[in-house]
């Protein structure tokens, strides 16, 4: 059977087909009415064809393909519509089934559609887009200004063209384009190497010592890494300000985990087993398409802190969320509020005052504990299994021994007297 649904009171009707065992959905490409409908009426009477033997189904066609073009077998050579590059970026946004990616990563993907629709032209047909093409982008895209007094940088450029590769694969499998995505051998400006993760005294160092501009100073900041005295001051600042009592308890488990924000917002009650004292994270990013999941240990710090949460939670399922009463609402609530990654994201960043300001988000959590646990020796697989899947450039940002290891590791080889460059690299800033 066939019938109709819509993602987006203004987007296209999609048509879903069950057959068998098989539960397919495609764009009508169309937002009236009338017209959706006769195509689900026809589809509906070709699977109706398809049961009694009239139609036969080519093994080199796809079902819904084969549907919708009057039960004929498409010439795969050509492509079946001249839609354009808007048309088919809104078509792949509306056949995401919800919740198959992360808000942050379908934020990400919106944004770099706009560009991509703002250069290339939001009208220009998807089969016209070549090597030429994507080229000029990429030499148009490189001379644009970017975030603080820089131009865009080559990552950014590549992460939106990836994201145009994702929609030319629907777009073939569409039949809207026949050639594969045409990307091979392009050129990019050289890409700068990130700078690996730094102690909070290294990049003040650096700032007195260069008289830097603020856009570099900025970016340096965004290298830090609290090491475990600044981490624990770090979480007594945020007990003693903290506007809402959820707060304090999920900073400690992003400190004492490397958990991201968002597996933070996700995370249960239940994921917090004081049996086995190991905590389990919802991952969405490591497998892509599927849920995985990770294990760490609770140091005996976050055991405490959790265990103190859980006797004062207003309950539901969600480990962190928002009492009632903290709610400012005209509506009176009676139940706890869940918690969304942009309530996370702000009431950590309005904690952050004095010289905690220097500190750009959760993020700087989760690099301090992988670079805290390489220091201490931890093993780097076992870093890696705490931290989830991590790319190759980011372990070796974060695989570095704190300045005055390094100094004691070198006195260890070449005798004493090796001098620190940066002072008392383990003093906590004042």
């Amino acid at each position: 059977m066939a019938w109709l649904e819509k993602n987006r009171p203004n987007g296209p009707f999609q048509l879903v087909v069950r057959y068998g065992t098989q539960r397919l959905k495609r764009s009508t490409r169309t937002s009236d009415a009338p017209r959706a409908n006769e195509i689900a009426l026809r589809v509906d009477r070709r699977l109706e064809m398809l049961d009694r033997g009239e139609l036969t189904l080519p093994d080199d066609v796809d079902l819904l393909t084969f549907l919708m073009s009057d039960g004929t077998a498409p010439n795969r050579t050509k492509p079946v519509a001249s839609v354009t590059l808007e048309q088919v970026c809104d078509e792949y946004l509306d056949s995401l089934p919800a919740g198959s990616l992360e808000e942050n990563t379908l934020l990400t993907c919106r944004i770099h559609m706009r560009h991509l629709k703002r250069l290339l032209g939001a009208g220009k047909r998807i089969r016209d887009i070549n090597r030429q093409t994507l080229q000029q982008y990429v030499k148009d895209r490189a001379a644009q200004a970017g975030r603080k007094g820089k131009t865009v940088s080559t990552t950014t450029i590549k992460k939106e063209l990836t994201t145009l590769g994702t929609v030319w694969r629907f777009a073939l499998a569409a039949g809207h384009v026949a050639v594969p995505y045409p990307n091979r051998e392009l050129r990019f400006p050289k890409l700068a190497v990130r700078p690996r993760f730094q102690t909070w005294q290294e990049i003040e160092h650096q700032i007195k010592q260069g008289d830097l501009p603020k856009a570099e100073q900025a970016e340096l900041w965004n290298c830090l890494f609290l090491m475990l005295p600044e981490v624990k001051e770090l979480l007594t600042f945020v007990e003693k300000h903290a506007a809402h009592d959820f707060l304090y308890p999920m900073v400690v488990a992003a400190a004492h985990t490397g958990a991201r924000r968002s597996e933070l917002v996700r995370a249960l009650r239940s994921d917090f087993d004081f049996q086995t004292n190991m905590v389990t994270l919802n991952e969405k990013k490591r497998v892509p398409g599927e849920f995985s999941t990770r294990t760490v240990p609770m140091s005996p710090e976050l055991r405490r802190v959790m265990s103190d949460w859980f006797k004062d939670h207003p309950g539901g399922r969600q480990a962190f969320c928002i009492k009632p009463d903290a709610v400012w609402s005209r509506s009176k609530r009676d139940a706890p509020v869940p918690l969304t990654v942009g309530q996370a994201h702000d009431q950590f960043k309005r904690v952050l005052t004095e010289k905690w300001s220097r500190v750009r988000g959760w993020h700087v959590l989760r690099h301090s504990f992988a670079s805290n646990c390489a220091a201490q020796g931890v093993d780097q697989r076992t870093i890696n299994a705490w931290m989830g899947h991590q790319a190759e450039e980011m372990v070796r940002r974060y695989r570095h021994l704190i300045p005055d290891q390094q100094h004691r590791a070198m006195e260890s080889v070449f005798g004493q007297g090796v001098t620190p460059a940066v002072g008392n690299l383990t003093q906590v800033p004042a």
